[in-house]
């Protein structure tokens, strides 16, 4: 029986036939979805930098949805890139991978860019602290103000897949 990332999941859901509010700016053809349902996605915190740590300050009444996430040592953290949206950002389809020219033009949903149709960036971080509604993390690659729409426990049995392939590119050094 094989395993799914629960986040990979969720992730594919959005992305296949959901946009948030209106329809995708700026992707050619026509869509073979007659309709698709109108869903709202309420941030639950956002980010706020501080170095190499960032906090995600949630909304207080959400406190209470921490209880037991302190004893994973990782959370998947899905964030808005607000930074990039924009129509033309939302349009781009393909980018070289990793900024890199070396890389192949590739699709956005090959890869892990953050232009794309519909702007969610997902990471998985280290969990440093929790105090209240503060969840405090390493390696959260946000930017400063960036509303948080989920987080999710880091699940290794379920997360992380030994067999997984992957295009060539990905194990390469960066050429910069």
């Amino acid at each position: 029986m094989w395993q799914i990332s629960l986040a990979m999941v969720i992730l594919c859901l959005v992305v296949v036939g959901m946009a948030v509010g209106d329809e995708p700016q700026g992707i050619p053809g026509k869509s073979t979805v007659t309709s698709s349902p109108a869903i709202e996605i309420h941030p639950i915190g956002l980010v706020k930098r501080q170095g190499d740590r960032a906090i995600i300050e949630l909304r207080p009444e959400l406190a209470p949805a921490l209880e037991g996430l302190a004893s994973f040592s990782h959370v998947w953290v899905f964030y808005w890139f607000h930074g990039n949206d924009r129509p033309e950002e939302r349009a781009t389809l393909k980018v070289h991978p990793r900024r890199d020219p070396a890389n192949p033009l590739t699709g956005v949903f090959a890869t892990r860019a953050p232009v794309r149709p519909n702007l969610i960036g997902l990471t998985c971080c280290r969990i440093v602290s929790i105090k209240k509604n503060i969840l405090e993390v390493e390696g959260l690659d946000a930017l400063e103000g960036s509303p948080v729409l989920d987080l999710k426990p880091y699940i290794p049995r379920s997360d992380s897949l030994p067999e997984a392939q992957v295009p060539e590119w990905v194990n390469k050094e960066r050429s910069r």
